[in-house]
């Protein structure tokens, strides 16, 4: 059996309220990671605006040692929810398959309240970006879906092949 690859990853938390202190999806999302055997690279809390958000993600898809960002916070249909329209435009490729599966396992957590939810994914520069709601509750669900992802020996697949072939084209 091979070794499982420890990623370096980047935590963003979208919110016009939270801090370091405040930040309980942040933090279980930098605990859950570590706890995976993963690199919490770096971590930051941005308002909920689409220039601040693109610059952050922008600067880390840009970072050769980044191999995969989570955010949490900024998917839902308030009038300052604009995560996914901040970043699905810095998308090479959407995984559709993650939002469809984030919202039927949330589904049966909160029932029809996931039809609210815009957790949503994506590769971008060799790097896999998830954007997951706000609530704790969520990151936990999200995190669920994405660990064995980020497996190096998940099977039959996961994304850690494709995040480790930057400059192999």
């Amino acid at each position: 059996m091979s070794e499982k690859t420890a990623l370096n990853i980047g935590v963003l938390t979208v919110s016009d309220t939270r801090n370091e202190e405040t930040d309980t999806s942040g933090k279980y999302l930098v605990e859950a990671i570590e706890k995976d055997g993963h690199l919490v690279s770096v971590k930051a809390i941005v308002k909920d605006d689409i220039y601040q958000m693109r610059a952050v993600i922008s600067k880390w898809i840009a970072d050769p040692t980044i191999t995969a960002i989570v955010t949490t916070g900024g998917t839902g249909f308030t009038a300052r929810d604009s995560t996914p329209e901040a970043i699905s435009p810095l998308f090479d490729k959407t995984v559709d398959g993650f939002g469809e599966l984030f919202r039927a396992k949330s589904y049966e957590e909160i029932g029809t309240s996931t039809i609210q939810s815009r957790a949503f994914a994506g590769l971008s520069n060799y790097t896999a970006i998830f954007c997951l709601p706000g609530s704790t509750g969520a990151c936990k669900t999200g995190w669920a879906l994405i660990a064995p992802q980020l497996d190096s020996t998940h099977k039959p697949c996961n994304f850690v092949g494709h995040l480790l072939s930057r400059g192999q084209k």
